[in-house]
């Protein structure tokens, strides 16, 4: 049956400490695909525990296939130049290497780990993207507060209403490749290692700047607030706001539902009821460096919106405005 009926590629990232959340929105995926469609979910990883991620490949049905995809290979020669720190990890890179991984693929949906989908996917795949290179929402976490508006325009050099959260993509891969992104991505990381507050994020608003569809809310809604009218189609609980971590949290509702369909749903609850006072500390001087490090970023000569304010590093002409791009 699955190649009888269009295929729709998602990818999502993940290490073993993720396993959980993923199998969650995985889940809620399914739970709500469509059987018109068929679904291959790539897992790109750079090495999983097998045992833990048994009960992930076991929710495969009829019209959902789920594929483990080991990037170690691919993100290697450039593993010592990422920018990691805090609760990052290698594998939020792992979305700028898809387009030149999977070149049988035109379109594809990227999704972080720590989501909730509470409507059919294939809804946002079929969005047209025209000539742009993402589908995309903006980031309602870096529009809250001043530290991180300061950082987005003085920063990365894009307008903090612009700025896009990478957790949900509608990714054009045609044009990801006709425009070079993954090229250009490596090449600003070995010749300037930028500083940055939100790492691939970053990096993909400015290389896609002026070449992004601007979607609803509803496909990236942050948990930071009930700020939408209706159901949200995605919740991305981003950041500190986890319901496996904190009570309370908006639109956790949705996470437990799926999370009780999980084999890992035991699990989350321990999560929530061993995270305490030592994790919630954590989390406070997190936040505080959070925002030392965006105010320090923005005010730095060599930030992303300084170097390369007009500059095209290379003759593909790297850097564009927000109207013309020139591959």
């Amino acid at each position: 049956m699955m190649n009888t009926k269009k295929t729709i590629p998602i990818f999502f990232s993940s290490d073993d400490n993720y396993l959980p959340f993923m199998a969650v929105a995985i889940r809620s995926l399914i739970d709500n695909a469509s059987s018109e469609y068929a679904y291959c979910i790539h897992i790109l990883n750079n090495g999983l525990n097998e045992r833990r991620l048994a009960p992930i490949l076991a929710m495969q049905s009829e019209n959902v296939q789920i594929r483990p995809v080991d990037v170690t290979s691919v993100i290697a020669p450039i593993a010592e130049r990422l920018n990691l720190r805090d609760y990052y990890t290698v594998s939020i890179y792992f979305r700028l290497f898809i387009a030149s991984m999977f070149p049988q693929y035109h379109k594809a949906i990227y999704l972080d780990a720590d989501i909730a989908i509470n409507g059919d996917i294939s809804k946002l795949y079929e969005i047209p993207l025209g000539n742009r290179i993402l589908g995309v929402v903006s980031d309602d976490i870096i529009a809250s507060h001043p530290d991180f508006r300061r950082y987005a325009e003085q920063g990365v050099g894009v307008t903090y209403r612009r700025y896009f959260n990478s957790g949900v993509l509608l990714m054009n891969l045609d044009a990801f490749r006709l425009c070079d992104i993954e090229r250009k991505f490596v090449y600003l990381l070995q010749k300037y290692h930028f500083e940055t507050v939100c790492p691939d994020q970053d990096y993909l608003n400015v290389l896609c700047r002026g070449k992004v569809l601007y979607l609803d809310k509803g496909w990236n809604k942050m948990s930071i607030d009930r700020d939408y009218d209706g159901v949200p189609s995605i919740v991305h609980y981003n950041m500190f706001y986890k319901p496996w971590q904190y009570r309370h949290i908006c639109y956790q509702e949705y996470f437990w539902k799926y999370a009780e369909r999980t084999s890992f749903y035991a699990e989350l609850r321990e999560m929530q009821k061993s995270f305490g006072i030592k994790g919630r500390m954590g989390h406070y001087f997190a936040n505080r460096t959070l925002h030392k490090n965006a105010l320090r970023i923005a005010a730095m000569p060599n930030n992303f919106q300084r170097v390369m304010r007009g500059v095209s590093p290379d003759p593909k002409h790297l850097y564009y405005d927000e109207v013309a791009y020139e591959a």
